[in-house]
């Protein structure tokens, strides 16, 4: 009998950087990537509380992220140097729902110096291929907003594909901003059992 193993942690080598679960000790490194990365992702994020640019702010939310992923409702990866020493960037599941509808939906960032170098397209194809191959999803959503040309090449060379657009959908640096849904779906999907 298959079964999905929520607690199954994902550890991808490619070839110049390593994609895996982030545990508590990544605090400081997760911080970092943020500091390192604040003015970069402003125009692309909610607003942040002082709390998450620190590390203790950070301890705190991936004891809570460590919960999540147990419980398999949610993921939270880090991208990483090779010698992983430096966040990258991430790649988070988020609204996991199973039966019936298996999807949850993905969100992304990457570092302002790692931009252009196709490692957020392999680092989404990975983090895909465990959503559903390890946890089953049938439908991964993914929302852009529309001046974002890079994250729209991203997820169509993912396979991810336009569904629609959703008006004032997300609180983004303190505007509600449109966005392009799009979704990419398995079609090698099978029930658990």
């Amino acid at each position: 009998m298959n079964k999905v193993n929520s607690h199954r942690s994902v550890y991808v080598a490619d070839t110049d950087f390593v994609l895996r679960t982030a545990e508590i000790d990544d605090a400081q490194r997760i911080t970092d990537y943020f500091k390192r990365n604040r003015s970069h992702l402003k125009a692309w994020e909610p607003r942040r509380e002082e709390a998450f640019f620190t590390q203790s702010g950070w301890a705190t939310k991936l004891v809570k992220l460590h919960e999540l992923h147990a419980l398999g409702l949610g993921y939270y990866l880090i991208i990483l140097n090779s010698d992983e020493l430096k966040v990258l960037g991430t790649v988070s599941f988020s609204n996991l729902s199973r039966f019936p509808c298996y999807t949850c939906t993905v969100g992304y960032s990457l570092d302002e110096n790692s931009q252009g170098k196709g490692i957020m397209s392999r680092a989404l194809k990975h983090a895909v291929n465990y959503m559903f191959t390890y946890q089953s999803m049938h439908r991964v959503n993914a929302a852009y907003m529309p001046n974002n040309e890079r994250s729209a090449a991203v997820l169509k060379q993912n396979g991810f594909e336009k569904e629609g657009f959703a008006k004032q959908f997300l609180l983004i640096d303190g505007q509600w901003q449109d966005h392009i849904l799009t979704s990419c779906i398995n079609q090698n999907w099978k029930a658990v059992k």
